[in-house]
């Protein structure tokens, strides 16, 4: 896979993300709701502003980011959401997907490394390091 497709791939990953934790930012219920209603939009922020980032990286690269929710949805390698209701569930959902991206940007990193792209590998790296706290943060409230 290229750098500019694995790009696109981040692109669609993080959309689907986006309005999977917009829709557990409407619908989670409980004793935790105001600490998970704004952590989901906390994250549902960060993950437009990386779309942003990336498609722009793209762009920079000659690239061409992908914009439809088809195309989201066809490169992804997360699912949309499974319909998931209790808060449990939707944050270990949550751990599944940025798991599943995180491998995706250790590829894109190594990647832009062979390829000596250190802004695409330094995107990567950084991004990681974003994801390891919000796994480990997730993690802690499942009790895990």
């Amino acid at each position: 896979m290229t750098i500019q497709a694995e790009l696109n791939q981040q692109i669609a990953n993080w959309s689907v993300l986006y309005t999977k934790l917009h829709r557990f930012h409407w619908f989670v219920k409980g004793p935790l709701f105001f600490t998970l209603h704004a952590k989901f939009e906390e994250l549902y922020n960060e993950s437009a502003l990386v779309v942003d980032q990336v498609a722009e990286r793209l762009l920079a690269i000659g690239g061409e980011p992908i914009a439809t929710m088809k195309e989201f949805l066809d490169t992804a390698t997360i699912k949309e959401t499974a319909g998931e209701t209790k808060a449990a569930d939707m944050v270990a959902a949550l751990v599944k997907d940025y798991t599943e991206i995180k491998a995706g940007l250790a590829q894109l990193a190594e990647h832009a490394e062979e390829e000596n792209d250190t802004i695409t590998n330094d995107l990567a790296i950084g991004l990681i390091e974003s994801i390891d706290t919000h796994v480990w943060m997730l993690n802690a409230y499942l009790g895990e």
